[in-house]
């Protein structure tokens, strides 16, 4: 009887409503403590993955694939195969009931099953971290740093500078990238930056975040722009490192090709094999030539002697890019990614490493010793009423901070940013360090502005604006002026730039 096709869908559609309303209960409790906070996500997690998994059983059964819940239903409307009319049904059905709870007479006892739910709320999931890690708060990738600074493609650098430097695996030349050993290293830290993730934020949603980086990623490439792997995977080839660009599709006519400079020009005829000799105008007029025309289509005499005629336009042909650089670039995309998801571990990670280089062995496991206790206490004291009248932020280990290092830090100073909508920042420290964070860099983005160190200590809107205009100003100082600073030669040999060789030449002096 308990074993119907009905039954069971009643059974599942309960189970999901209870674990649905545990969720509620236990995200409306504030845990005090770190360790408190990830046992709560943990157990929202498991209890997501029950609600799960109990759908897509309730899917099957509403498909009905084999058709037993239509014949059940069938069954109860006296509708049987073997033809019998619905009294014959109706007296079978209860004689099948009385059969059951004969042999089963405990069955007749209801039995309250909102304990056993209550129980989840109780739960203390196993999460394993190694002792470097504290529970969550901290990163461990000596392992790693161990491999970085002795590889081909690493540096002999502090612990401390490798914390800094991890999450930028674009500034690494390219050069040192083509080695199986880079690859290796990539995998084993994007392995343990995931692993790390899925500790300590079991609610993300880890699959979405990588299927939006890897969307993002392929638009990018596409387009040459990915950091640290410019003009790889684009359709007109890619470009040496060491040579500049010119786009273009920016460009209507030579003249207008003109305005980057003489020496600009000259660099990327060289980088596509053409002459570099001749005038400006002379050099803006060959490069225009690609513009529309195939390098191989053109007339051999505007390539130097020796230069082989590259096959794509714009930018020097190169090897065409294989599937294990785009892994590379994608990899590397990912973990920036869990790195600027991760940046206050990150930062808290620097910070517990360059504290413990200022103590004793002693006084390191003094302090072990004092964490091993308070962990042990925490359950005891979660019961307490923490008191706490000056309203003091509170520490990683759920007490408010002493006061004196309140007073240190300046928590009690208040800085708002209207580039951040406004938003307060409470002591110097956090307020130097939201500039790099996602929601100053929205704010800037959204005015037109980079983030760049430039901008540091603004907040203000107009004035943000004002620094962008006057950067903007002295940048145009530096751009190609053809009447100041294209020379021109008299026949007595004198050299004078544009503007005044035609003054000159107009009033008849030369």
């Amino acid at each position: 009887m308990s074993s119907t096709l009905l039954e069971v869908t009643r059974a599942s559609h309960e189970e999901v409503e209870r674990l649905e309303r545990l969720v509620v209960k236990d995200l409306q409790t504030e845990p005090p403590t770190n360790k408190d906070r990830l046992h709560q996500s943990h157990r929202v997690r498991n209890m997501i993955v029950q609600i799960i998994d109990t759908t897509y059983k309730l899917v099957d059964i509403y498909e009905d694939k084999d058709g037993a819940r239509k014949d059940e239903i069938a069954a109860l409307g006296g509708q049987t195969a073997t033809g019998t009319n619905v009294f014959s049904a109706f007296y079978d059905r209860l004689k099948e009931i009385r059969e059951y709870h004969r042999r089963h007479p405990a069955a007749r006892v209801i039995i309250d099953t909102g304990d056993e739910y209550e129980q989840l709320l109780k739960e203390e999931p196993q999460i394993e971290f190694s002792g470097e890690e504290g529970s969550g708060r901290y990163l461990d990738l000596h392992e790693l740093f161990n491999e970085y600074i002795n590889s081909k493609f690493g540096e002999p650098i502090e612990y401390t500078a490798y914390l800094d430097v991890f999450s930028q695996p674009q500034k690494i030349l390219r050069k040192a990238k083509s080695t199986r050993q880079y690859q290796e290293y990539l995998q084993k830290l994007l392995e343990y930056l995931v692993y790390f993730f899925e500790r300590t934020e079991p609610l993300q949603d880890l699959d979405r975040i990588f299927s939006k980086v890897t969307s993002e990623f392929e638009e990018e490439w596409t387009m040459g722009k990915v950091e640290g792997w410019e003009n790889n995977g684009r359709e007109n080839g890619s470009a040496p490192e060491n040579h500049t660009v010119i786009d273009l599709d920016y460009y209507s006519t030579a003249e207008e090709l003109m305005v980057v400079g003489p020496e600009k020009l000259k660099e990327v005829l060289g980088a596509l094999g053409l002459k570099t000799g001749g005038t400006i105008q002379q050099r803006a007029e060959r490069l225009f030539l690609t513009k529309n025309t195939p390098l191989k289509n053109l007339d051999r005499k505007h390539f130097t002697k020796g230069s082989r005629k590259p096959e794509q336009n714009g930018v020097v042909a190169a090897p065409q890019v294989g599937d294990d650089v785009i892994e590379m670039a994608l990899l590397e995309a990912k973990i920036r990614k869990l790195c600027d998801l991760l940046d206050e571990t990150i930062v808290r990670t620097r910070e517990n490493v360059e504290k413990k280089q200022a103590l004793t062995y002693e006084e390191m496991e003094a302090e072990r010793e004092e964490d091993d206790v308070q962990a042990e206490s925490e359950s005891d004291e979660d019961d307490q009423q923490i008191y706490n009248p000056l309203k003091l932020p509170m520490g990683w280990d759920g007490k408010p901070i002493p006061y004196w290092l309140y007073k240190l830090h300046g928590l009690g100073q208040e800085f708002k940013c209207e580039i951040c909508g406004n938003h307060s920042y409470w002591g110097r420290r956090a307020y130097e360090r939201h500039f790099k964070e996602w929601r100053h860099q929205h704010g800037m983005r959204c005015l037109g502005i980079p983030n760049t160190k430039n901008f540091n200590e603004i907040t203000s809107i107009e004035e943000a604006k004002l620094l962008w205009e006057r950067i903007q100003e002295r940048q145009g100082v530096n751009k190609w002026r053809p009447d100041l600073e294209e020379e021109y030669e008299d026949q007595e040999g004198n050299i004078y730039n544009k503007k005044t060789y035609t003054d000159l030449k107009r009033q008849g002096l030369i």
